[in-house]
């Protein structure tokens, strides 16, 4: 009974990193263009960048 009392504090605290690891990367904008960084990987010119959109 007693491992309750340490593992359920514990447990709250992770989930707390967690959910403000994940504040983290929205405030830094992390999340920002995933379509773009996801077509990113499509480019053979990885040094020149994605096309603009001219």
């Amino acid at each position: 009974m007693n491992i309750i009392l340490f593992l359920a504090p514990f447990s709250v605290g992770l989930g707390a990193l967690g959910l403000v690891a994940f504040l983290w990367t929205m405030r830094v904008g992390q999340y920002d263009d995933p379509k773009g960084d996801a077509a990113r990987v499509l480019y053979d010119h990885l040094d020149d960048g994605p096309p603009s959109d001219n």
